[in-house]
């Protein structure tokens, strides 16, 4: 399959890009594409969350009132959790979230969205450019030809250049992403997606099974 190559003004140039079929024309699975959202949102997370049960927090190991003669119940000391400034059941602990996810299904979820994209008219193939001043008006003004300001757009590379990711890292709604370091989350809600010239061939090859 072939898909029309845009030029940096956001015209047509008259050229054509071949498009992989078993990676831009895949069956669009979206039980892999939630797993693989998810899975990338678990490994984000710090997981450092602390609370510190009666044992470990710093509080008086008196005895609220004594043992006998009161008709209330019997209390150790004003740790207990049902006091105020006292420890926490349950509470959570610093651990890890992060899990693994089967090689094949994340490169279906990545297929997947790689399609969906495609068959949404948001995916446009460009040709190749640089920012050689890695200033961020320069890319400002290529981005304006594709998308509106507020549109949420992800560029994908064919390499991991210093002064596209420069140049992009003062733009709050682009996402620069490498080929093989794709991110199911952003191409998800990626209102525009392009693709360097480039990139669609690596991509062709890459995640061609």
């Amino acid at each position: 399959m072939e898909a029309k190559v845009y030029g940096l003004d956001g015209n047509l140039n008259g050229k054509t890009a071949e498009l992989n079929a078993d990676v831009f024309d895949v069956q669009v699975s979206q039980g892999c594409i939630y797993y693989a959202v998810n899975n990338e949102l678990a490994n984000r997370r710090v997981g450092t969350a602390c609370t510190k049960t009666r044992a470990e927090v710093n509080y008086s190991n008196t005895k609220p009132f004594k043992q006998k003669g009161t008709g209330n119940a019997r209390r150790g000391d004003k740790k207990s959790p049902i006091f105020v400034g006292g420890g926490t059941i349950f509470g959570p602990k610093p651990r890890d979230y992060s899990y693994k996810m089967p090689r094949k299904m994340k490169r279906n979820a990545m297929k997947s969205l790689l399609t969906l994209s495609l068959q949404e008219n948001r995916m446009f193939v460009v040709e190749d450019f640089t920012i050689e001043s890695g200033e961020t008006r320069d890319m400002d003004k290529i981005l304006k030809n594709f998308a509106k300001d507020a549109e949420r757009t992800v560029l994908i590379m064919a390499s991991d250049d210093v002064m596209i990711r420069r140049a992009g890292r003062n733009i709050p709604n682009l996402h620069v992403l490498s080929y093989d370091k794709l991110s199911a989350k952003e191409l998800l809600y990626g209102k525009k997606v392009l693709v360097l010239e480039s990139a669609a061939k690596n991509l062709n090859e890459f995640y061609c099974d």
